[in-house]
C-alpha cells in the first residue's frame, strides 16, 4: 500500500496568463516504490493526457523502481531504448551513456566529477555542449550567460527497436542559482529565459495543431525514412543553430562506410504519430536524423537538403519561444515525458565545477507507433 495517506491527485502544471503551452501536470500521492494498479492506471492516463508528468521529492526512488514504472507501460520491453550502442567511438550518444551497474536499463547522464553513485566510482560526466554538435557556436565569452538548444530529439534507436514510450528522469544533484539566455541564433532574433541545465518540452501535438491544412494533410500521409545507423550516419555533420536538425554539408558518413547495414531494419515511420489515449495526432519526427520522406503519390524525395528543409519549416514554429516548456529542476524531481508526443532538448553551458546528476530511463518499444490510421504493429 501507498506510503502516504493523501489520496492521488494530477495538477496541470501553472503557466502564465496567456501562455500557450497547453500541456505537463504534477502527480502527487502516489508511492512510486509501491504503486497499485489504480496508482499506475492514473499515471499512465495522465501521461498521454498531459506528455509530461512531474513529481516531486522522489530521491528515494530505487533504480529499480525506476525501471519498473518504466517498463509498467510497455511490459513487454526489456532492453535499453537504444539497444547496443554499435561502433560507440563514432557515435554520438557515446560520450553521454553511463550504465547502472545493477540496473543496467537506467544510465547515468550530467555533469562534472562524481566519486562515487550506485556502484560507479570515479566517473566523470559531460553534458552535451552545442559546441561539439552545431555548425557555428557562442563564444566563449559568452558562455556562461548564453546557451542553446543542444538537439531537439526523440529518445529513439530509429534503426530496428521501436521508439520508446516514455522516458523517465530523476534529478539527483542540480545546480542552482544562475539561469541563462537560449538563442536560437536563426536570424530571427528568438531566444528563451531559461533555468541552468533546464530539459525543454515541445508538444508534438500542438506542432500538429497549428500547421495549415494543407500542411496536416501532407504530414498525415507522408511517411518519414531514417537512416541506417543514425547516430553514427550523422557523427560527421553539424546542426543548425536552433537544434532542430542539421546543416546539410555532405558530412554524412557515407552508407558504405557504417557498420553493416540490414535492410530489414530500417525505419520508415508515419510523420503523425496517434495519441493511444486521445487519439489526437503528435507531428512526431526526429529532425536529425530523417533521410527521406515517402509522398502519399508513392514518390520519394531523397535530396537530404530537401528533405531537411521541408522538415524544418514544419517543426519550426512548434518550438516557438512562447511554446517551450524548460522545467526548472529540483533535486528530487522525477520527470515522466511521452516519447512519442513530445520532442524534448537538452540546454545548457556549465562551469567546470558545477555538478549536474541525473537518472534516466527508457526501453524499446514491443510496438510501432501508430499513425493516422489505427493500424496495430509489432517490432520485429
Amino acid at each position: 500500500m501507498p506510503s502516504t495517506t493523501a489520496s492521488p491527485l494530477v495538477t496541470p502544471l501553472a503557466f502564465p496568463e496567456g501562455s500557450p503551452i497547453n500541456f505537463g501536470a504534477s502527480v502527487t500521492g502516489i508511492d512510486i516504490e509501491n504503486l497499485t494498479d489504480d496508482d499506475f492506471a492514473l499515471i499512465r492516463s495522465a501521461l498521454f493526457n498531459h506528455q509530461v508528468v512531474v513529481f516531486k521529492n522522489q530521491s528515494h526512488v530505487s533504480p529499480k523502481a525506476q525501471f519498473e514504472l518504466t517498463q509498467r507501460f510497455d511490459p513487454a520491453a526489456t532492453s535499453y531504448g537504444h539497444g547496443k550502442v554499435v561502433d560507440a567511438k563514432r557515435s554520438i550518444l557515446h560520450p553521454d551513456l553511463k550504465t547502472i551497474p545493477h540496473q543496467p536499463q537506467v544510465q547515468v547522464i550530467g555533469n562534472g566529477f562524481v566519486s562515487e553513485y550506485e556502484g560507479l566510482k570515479n566517473i566523470q560526466l559531460r553534458h552535451p555542449h552545442h559546441r561539439t554538435f552545431h555548425a557555428t557556436t557562442i563564444p566563449d565569452a559568452e558562455d556562461l550567460d548564453f546557451t542553446r538548444f543542444y538537439r531537439w530529439h526523440i529518445d529513439a534507436a530509429l534503426y530496428g527497436l521501436a521508439p520508446p514510450v516514455v522516458t523517465t528522469l530523476l534529478a539527483v544533484r542540480v545546480p542552482s542559482g544562475r539561469r541563462q539566455t537560449c538563442r536560437y541564433d536563426d536570424g530571427t532574433g528568438d531566444e528563451l529565459d531559461v533555468p541552468l541545465g533546464t530539459t525543454a518540452f515541445v508538444s508534438s501535438y500542438t506542432m500538429y495543431d497549428q500547421l495549415s491544412p494543407a500542411d496536416q494533410e501532407f504530414a498525415r500521409t507522408t511517411k518519414v525514412e531514417y537512416a541506417p545507423h543514425p547516430y553514427v550516419w550523422m557523427s560527421g555533420a553539424k546542426s543548425r543553430s536552433d537544434g532542430l536538425g542539421m546543416v546539410s554539408e555532405g558530412k554524412e558518413v557515407p552508407l558504405d562506410q557504417l557498420p553493416a547495414i540490414d535492410e530489414a531494419k530500417i525505419q520508415v515511420l508515419p510523420m503523425c504519430w496517434r495519441n493511444p489515449e486521445t487519439g489526437k495526432l503528435a507531428l512526431q519526427v526526429h529532425p536529425s536524423a530523417v533521410r527521406k520522406l515517402h509522398l502519399a503519390d508513392g514518390s520519394v524525395v531523397d535530396d537530404l537538403a530537401e528533405v531537411r528543409e521541408i522538415v524544418h519549416r514544419l517543426q519550426r514554429p512548434g518550438i516557438a519561444p512562447k511554446l517551450v516548456y524548460a522545467h526548472d529542476w529540483e533535486e528530487g524531481d522525477l520527470v515522466l515525458f511521452h516519447n512519442r508526443g513530445v520532442l524534448h532538448s537538452v540546454v545548457g553551458a556549465f562551469a567546470e565545477d558545477e555538478v549536474r546528476l541525473f537518472r534516466q530511463c527508457n526501453v524499446a518499444a514491443s510496438f510501432f507507433p501508430e499513425g493516422p490510421e489505427a493500424v496495430g504493429a509489432t517490432a520485429a
